[in-house]
């Protein structure tokens, strides 16, 4: 997939103001709309131009892709890196924009429309518009529950036309047993409401870091066991970690590398709590002395085995 430059689409410099933007859109639509242009290409054209308006001229989009976007030029291969919109606050619900391939990698899924201008009388109370934002944290915040720290960047317009970033600091409790794509609610947290409505809520969606020891699925974990040969070909009982402490695991005679045991209940505390899945990854000893060598040799000799046996060649 290749970046686009929504800047050079509409033919205006990076630090350009709302007002710049809105006139470039403009003009470039009068030229290029299929009504008026009936030029091979010209509804293509037009399609990428109202792609790009779309996102310069929301502040919050325009932010995100300028953090994203920084180091590419129109062109060059682009894949968005996993949790690129991670710390960005957005308004409104997920949006769903009909726009290029390139446009859905980055905000189809994840983020929101510029909320509307909405004309009302004095008396009118409206709630708030609710706000969303992506936060990664430690799996043992899930595993054990945690207070956290957490900046926001957000998005503002200031007077002069510009889109600035500001950071919003706030203390958020990590629930114990929350599970990756869920979210936390922060009441009266968003977008303050109209006529003396009530503000709207902030959604913090789930992610977790990379963890050093577990792989999550869900509520699951996942857990790379390593055992010698003797151990899976005689069965054995091995002390393996869990969140919650080491336990003895009994290996069944005859496992295979890559089999599966399931420890119930320890993993995420959710409710109903994940299961642990050890992951047997069997090791051998290397070769590198005579004694090693000849332990080797003999099992050569004694076992008969042929690995490739089944492959009927």
């Amino acid at each position: 997939m290749e970046f686009k430059d929504y800047y050079k689409i509409l033919g205006v410099e990076r630090n350009a103001t709302e007002d710049d933007i809105k006139r470039a859109y403009r003009k470039l639509a009068r030229t290029y709309h299929p009504d008026i242009n009936k030029e091979a290409g010209a509804e293509a054209k037009f399609k990428e131009i109202g792609e790009a308006n779309d996102v310069l001229s929301n502040p919050e989009k325009r932010a995100a892709y300028d953090q994203l976007g920084k180091d590419y030029q129109a062109g060059q291969d682009f894949r968005p890196p996993p949790n690129w919109d991670a710390g960005f606050e957005f308004s409104g619900r997920p949006g769903q924009g009909e726009f290029s391939d390139f446009f859905e990698s980055i905000f189809g899924a994840a983020r929101a429309q510029r909320p509307g201008h909405t004309q009302t009388h004095a008396t009118f109370r409206m709630r708030g518009e609710d706000h969303h934002a992506k936060i990664i944290v430690d799996l043992q915040d899930a595993l054990d529950g945690a207070t956290r720290t957490i900046t926001l960047r957000v998005p503002e317009v200031d007077d002069g036309g510009h889109v600035l970033v500001r950071d919003k600091s706030l203390t958020v409790q990590i629930p114990k047993g929350v599970t990756e794509g869920q979210s936390i609610r922060l009441k009266g947290q968003g977008s303050p409401g109209i006529g003396g409505g009530p503000a709207g809520d902030l959604y913090l969606e789930i992610r977790f870091k990379p963890d050093s020891v577990y792989r999550v699925v869900g509520k699951d974990l996942y857990f790379d066991l390593p055992i010698a040969p003797w151990e899976a070909a005689l069965g054995a009982s091995v002390k393996m970690p869990t969140p919650a402490g080491a336990i003895m695991l009994k290996i069944p005679p005859g496992s295979a590398h890559g089999r599966e045991l399931r420890v119930k209940g320890r993993g995420i505390p959710a409710t109903p709590p994940g299961d642990l899945y050890a992951v047997l990854k069997i090791v051998w000893p290397p070769a590198n002395n005579e004694k090693a060598r000849h332990v080797y040799e003999e099992m050569a000799k004694e076992l008969a085995f042929d690995p490739r046996a089944g492959l009927g060649i």
